[in-house]
């Protein structure tokens, strides 16, 4: 029904900043909220960052809070994830979400997955 891509994903230095895209492709028109999440090996999925559809509803897991900030473009399909003050911890495969409700909820639960991209922080 959705398709998600991806992409932003690098290697980047402790203290630096990259900036996650996600395009979304096909049944768009009832897409609402957006999101982030991450995971580590031997880790399960976390939740990152989400959006809702006006771009006014936004919500971050504590580790992101403060550093990432998420935003979106409705006439590009897109959202944004742009991470700033980078550190070790933030390594992982980053997934962007999507679900045809406007409620952001912080569990796997979403609708719509990307295929990822990884993200790695040397130190």
């Amino acid at each position: 029904q959705v398709q998600l891509v991806e992409s932003g994903g690098g290697l980047v230095q402790a203290g630096g900043s990259l900036r996650l895209s996600c395009a979304a492709s096909g049944r768009t028109f009832s897409m609402r909220a957006m999101g982030w999440f991450r995971q580590a090996p031997g880790v399960e999925r976390e939740f990152v960052a989400a959006i809702t559809w006006s771009g006014e509803g936004k919500s971050y897991a504590d580790s992101a809070k403060g550093r990432f900030t998420i935003s979106r473009d409705n006439a590009k399909n897109t959202v944004y994830l742009q991470m700033n003050s980078l550190i070790p911890e933030d390594t992982a495969v980053y997934y962007c979400a999507a679900r045809n409700s406007d409620i952001i909820i912080t569990y796997v639960s979403w609708s719509y997955w990307g295929q990822g991209t990884q993200v790695t922080v040397s130190s």
